[in-house]
């Protein structure tokens, strides 16, 4: 099995699975997302805040939200304006969804948006390794439900507006592109990917190509023109004008949004202990490691980013306005099935054109904005704390022995996690959606009441270890009771329905409780994998953290990320706590003494 740091194997599978965007989506067997009873999701809201609140906050809240949903008021009208936009459009919530979430925040794309996929480190021989490597296969369980985001992943980039941005997708044009951007060293090159009789390039002649690009690239370009997308979006956007001014940079960056896909050959990772360079990887693939690294090596707004270094570190970064973490990994799942089974083609006896460079005019402006942008990145890296773990004491299997969800059960972990570093907070857990037509994903709030009787209960010696027991059981089940039932993509779209007619934003809205109730420092989220793969990303909240792991049958690898301009939040401290905290479950299931 061939492929690596853009391993020709892979590429050439990147190709293969393009051809879905071409293949119509069928809608037939996915039913439209329904718009839940106004009653359910305030009845819901209100549980979520029981665990959050003192009782005379809550019982003002309670207030707001009967004044809100009485008969003939406010919220039975937005209602009504909801169920209309369901019959109206594709899907009710997904494209205010994407709006709010991703494309009107003016934070920088990494650590803040971002996310990253760590797979398993390859062990090269040398740097020819890095264009054809071996590569271990994903596994992902469950068949794909609506694929209607699966053609938008390819040829398609996030540009910056003033305001908000927007995505462009060239993949359904007439003429759809044909080429992949490869870039090293902080050069860009446009490597056509397909011959000349609309074949695709076989992998040899793509491995052949990759060796031309790195002949070309042995020298670090002065101004790493990539580092420009990774800056506040206002600022980048003022700055992509700038740069379009001038034709040159005009055709290279169209070049470089309308390619298929982007591959990143990175220098190595600075090497350091074993216990720490799971988390410098994942780092690495995440942002880029800074501006004396790789990070000049990415195009942020890019929508895929295939990232490989010449140490054997390789992942995923994408831009997650199109697309979230399933159907991505769904769609890398593919890819690596692809490279078990490859195409044996023979590469025809046709000289193949020169990969071509692309260049940038950089006058005095754009030089200021990429210093600028450097600085600015910099300081957001170094304030990022990265702690990837692998916990080998157990893994699924051990809650499954016992007749608990796999993934319920962790989420109580981290909340009794959680609570013995800080105290009980809001923490969501993502879902996905992609059951209905143009599905995205739903938060799962946590904690449920459940689950702080047993926080409570667990460390206070008087309470016995059949007690304890039930009431973990009772907080699990509780959780898993709550998968397909989230609030807050109803609450937002009640929130931005009111917006749309006009009308001044619900006191529910603007009530402390709900405040509390989105400040989410607990950002949480399951992407499992047959394969020892940890995706990464930053915290919603300055003071928060973001936990991401993948349950394997014996082992759970976790990464943990936190700021360092947090006094309170540590990610090592709190990855010790969750080790710690799974340890004693496992003890309460099944007790050593």
């Amino acid at each position: 099995m061939i492929l690596g740091s853009i391993p020709a194997r892979t590429c050439r599978a990147w190709l293969l699975r393009v051809s879905l965007r071409q293949e119509p989506c069928s809608f037939s067997s996915v039913p439209p997302q329904p718009v839940p009873p106004l009653a359910q999701t305030l009845q819901g809201y209100l549980k979520a805040l029981e665990p959050l609140l003192p009782p005379e906050e809550l019982s003002h809240t309670r207030r707001m939200v009967q004044e809100f949903s009485r008969p003939g008021g406010l919220g039975p009208h937005l209602q009504e304006g909801l169920e209309r936009r369901a019959r109206l459009t594709k899907n009710w919530i997904t494209d205010w969804w994407v709006q709010w979430a991703y494309l009107e925040s003016r934070q920088p794309l990494p650590v803040h948006s971002n996310p990253a996929i760590s797979l398993p480190r390859r062990d090269y021989n040398d740097w020819r390794s890095q264009l054809v490597a071996q590569l271990p296969v994903e596994y992902m369980r469950g068949k794909p439900m609506c694929m209607e985001l699966y053609p938008l992943l390819f040829s398609s980039c996030r540009i910056p507006g003033p305001k908000h941005d927007y995505v462009a997708h060239y993949g359904s044009s007439r003429r759809s592109p044909t080429h992949i951007t490869v870039v090293r060293n902080y050069q860009f090159f446009q490597l056509e990917v397909y011959n000349s009789d609309g074949s695709r390039l076989t992998e040899s002649q793509i491995h052949g190509q990759l060796l031309r690009i790195r002949s070309q690239s042995w020298k670090t370009d002065k101004e790493p023109m990539g580092i420009l997308t990774s800056e506040h979006r206002h600022t980048w956007g003022q700055a992509y004008n700038r740069l379009l001014r001038d034709k040159l940079n005009q055709e290279s960056v169209q070049m470089i949004e309308t390619g298929l896909f982007s591959v990143c050959l990175d220098s190595p990772v600075m090497r350091i202990s074993d216990e720490k360079y799971a988390s410098r990887k994942a780092a690495q693939i995440l942002h880029g490691g800074g501006t004396y690294s790789n990070s000049g090596n990415r195009w942020f707004d890019k929508t895929l980013q295939f990232v490989v270094g010449e140490d054997g570190s390789w992942g995923l970064l994408y831009e997650q306005a199109t697309a979230e973490g399933m159907p991505v990994t769904s769609l890398l799942h593919h890819i690596l099935e692809y490279c078990e089974h490859p195409d044996p083609k023979r590469a025809p006896l046709v000289p193949l054109p020169m990969p071509k460079k692309l260049y940038f005019h950089i006058d005095r402006e754009i030089k200021w904005d990429i210093e600028q942008a450097k600085q600015n990145l910099d300081i957001l890296i170094n304030d990022l704390d990265v702690y990837v773990f692998n916990f080998k004491k157990f893994g699924k299997d051990l809650p499954k022995k016992h007749n608990l969800s796999p993934n319920s059960f962790t989420q109580v972990a981290l909340q009794l996690a959680y609570y013995r570093s800080e105290n009980v907070c809001p923490a969501c857990d993502i879902a996905s959606q992609r059951l209905f037509r143009g599905g995205r994903t739903e938060y799962i709030r946590s904690p449920t009441n459940q689950a702080l009787k047993f926080i409570l209960a667990f460390d206070d010696r008087s309470v016995s270890r059949e007690a304890k027991l039930e009431l973990f059981r009772e907080a699990v089940d509780a959780y898993t009771t709550l998968n397909g039932h989230g609030i807050d993509n109803h609450l937002l779209g009640l929130k931005l329905q009111a917006i749309e007619e006009g009308l001044s934003i619900p006191k529910v809205f603007m009530d402390t409780a709900y405040g509390l109730a989105t400040h989410w420092k607990l950002r949480t989220g399951q992407v499992p994998a047959n394969t020892d793969s940890v995706m990464c990303f930053g915290p919603l909240v300055p003071d928060g953290y973001a936990v991401c792991y993948n349950p394997q049958a014996d082992h759970v690898h976790f990464s943990i990320t936190a700021f360092n301009c947090c006094e309170d939040t540590n990610a090592e401290t709190l990855s010790r706590t969750v080790k710690e905290t799974l340890c004693d479950l496992q003890e309460l299931l099944e007790p050593t003494v």
